[in-house]
């Protein structure tokens, strides 16, 4: 399939059109204001903030082996800080026990004497990047921290997958080797929720304003909203899917008054994606089957959402005490085309079976059914990056007419920090630090290589891995090509 790059679009009216014909309901301003609605101020949901820009928690892979922040670790979150959008939500994700890490270079709670430690570096380098822009740093920071266990996707060592399960799945469990054995019981959900709130307490002491209880892209938290076919008090309705969710929210609530709790959520799901025989994307479950595994999306018809759980989940969260969600959808495991558009896969993914402009409309959708429902909820947004030079304008429209509250920023503060201070102060965006979703960002890690912006960013431009990478992609390039050969 020939996809249009949103950069080879000539015109606004050329790109609307596109935009238009993926859904008529869709569209961005002519022009950006500066500060105008991007610089505008909020006071909602307990926070106060001077623009409606925040920068998304990502998974690093380049802490030391004891769960300690490297330079390479630092140096992202002072970037982070230097961005000056006025919500950093999490910055990155902080995995509350050492098993359950997404990768062996992961950020992680071991006790509270070494946490604090840590926590209180990685708010210090946030303080340094706001003190390195001057005027320009946001008159009201608000700075979180995620909390997350990986669950099924949990790889804490170089040996591989280490899988630790909420229910047994058909498609999932092959692709990390999980078996029954893997299934946490009650009693070991129970435990983690316990970690849970010794980090927060952590993350209270070293200045954090809140925490976010990661409840996205397949993780325990996430995976457990699904778990209808598992027994007992954390399966079944969902009232028991979401009980160890809500019961965290509250436990951390309990153990650290004062200290904020939200939620960055996969508000739908995506059915499980592979690679064909031809390279390509392609569903993995059977066309015309029903599909109960996933939350937030029509097992009758499980390439559509299915708005019903995620409305009365969002209801529950209010009742424990929610008044901010960062809303995501599917997972990069296994719907990463939809999760995360972009035009180039990782080295171990497959081309988009669709124009990524749909994924990032899926994502603006999906705000606008939460704000429908949930008008003084305080929405953070996803899906941006991929959007390139039109970010601002259709940013500044969803803003503007309330369809949510502050636009979060992945993948593109990687390579262009800057980019929410150019846009508030009306400065051109630089063409060659605009993130063009080359993937690199994935592939490296997903080759046991550190995480970064190895084309745009000068840093890792010239850094040792960069010459790795490379190797990883020629050889990933060369059984693609024997591939199609056979």
């Amino acid at each position: 399939m020939k996809i249009r790059s949103p950069n080879k679009f000539k015109d606004t009216d050329s790109f609307r059109a596109r935009w238009k014909e993926i859904d008529g309901r869709l569209d961005l301003d002519d022009e950006v204001e500066s500060p105008g609605p991007l610089g505008s101020a909020l006071e909602k949901g307990g926070w106060s903030l001077s623009n409606r820009f925040a920068v998304h928690p990502m998974e690093g892979w380049d802490a030391h082996a004891d769960g300690s922040p490297s330079e390479e670790t630092l140096r992202r979150w002072r970037r982070f800080g230097e961005s000056g959008a006025a919500l950093i939500w999490g910055g990155e994700a902080f995995a509350v026990v050492e098993d359950g890490r997404a990768n062996p270079n992961q950020l992680f709670h071991r006790d509270s004497d070494r946490s604090c430690r840590t926590l209180e570096s990685l708010r210090q380098a946030i303080t340094a990047g706001h003190d390195a822009i001057g005027n320009e740093a946001p008159t009201a920071s608000v700075v979180g921290l995620q909390l997350t266990h990986s669950g099924r996707w949990s790889r804490p060592t170089v040996a591989g997958p280490s899988p630790r399960i909420a229910f047994q799945h058909p498609i999932l469990d092959e692709r990390v080797s999980a078996t029954a054995e893997q299934l946490l019981d009650d009693g070991e959900l129970e435990s983690i929720a316990e970690r849970y709130v010794e980090a927060a307490v952590c993350a209270q002491k070293a200045g954090f304003d809140f925490v976010d209880i990661k409840a996205c892209h397949g993780y325990l938290l996430h995976e457990l909203l699904s778990a209808r076919t598992r027994p007992g008090r954390y399966g079944g309705d969902l009232e028991g899917r979401s009980r160890l969710l809500r019961e965290v929210i509250a436990a951390v609530r309990s153990a650290a008054p004062g200290l904020g709790v939200a939620v960055r959520l996969s508000v739908t799901d995506v059915i499980p994606f592979k690679k064909s025989q031809q390279g390509e994307g392609e569903p993995d479950w059977p066309e015309g089957e029903p599909y109960p595994h996933g939350f937030g999306l029509d097992p009758a018809d499980p390439q559509n959402p299915s708005w019903t759980e995620p409305m009365q989940l969002i209801t529950l969260l209010q009742e424990v005490g929610i008044e901010w969600l960062n809303l995501t959808i599917g997972s990069p495991y296994w719907c990463p085309h939809r999760q995360r558009p972009a035009q180039y896969p990782p080295s171990d993914g497959y081309p988009p079976p669709e124009d990524p402009l749909v994924g990032v409309a899926a994502h603006l959708q999906a705000a606008r059914a939460v704000r429908q429902s949930f008008p003084q909820l305080g929405l953070v947004g996803t899906g941006w990056t991929y959007l390139q030079e039109w970010l601002p304008a259709v940013a500044q429209h969803e803003i503007r007419n309330g369809f949510q509250d502050v636009v979060g920023l992945g993948r593109s503060m990687l390579s262009y920090p800057e980019l929410p201070r150019d846009i508030i102060h009306g400065r051109t965006m630089p063409k060659k630090l605009v993130c063009r979703t080359f993937s690199d960002c994935t592939t490296a890690p997903r080759n046991g290589l550190i995480s970064g912006c190895f084309p745009l960013d000068e840093h890792y431009k010239s850094h040792p891995a960069a010459a790795e990478l490379k190797s990883v992609k020629a050889s990933a390039r060369q059984i693609a090509r024997e591939g199609e050969n056979h």
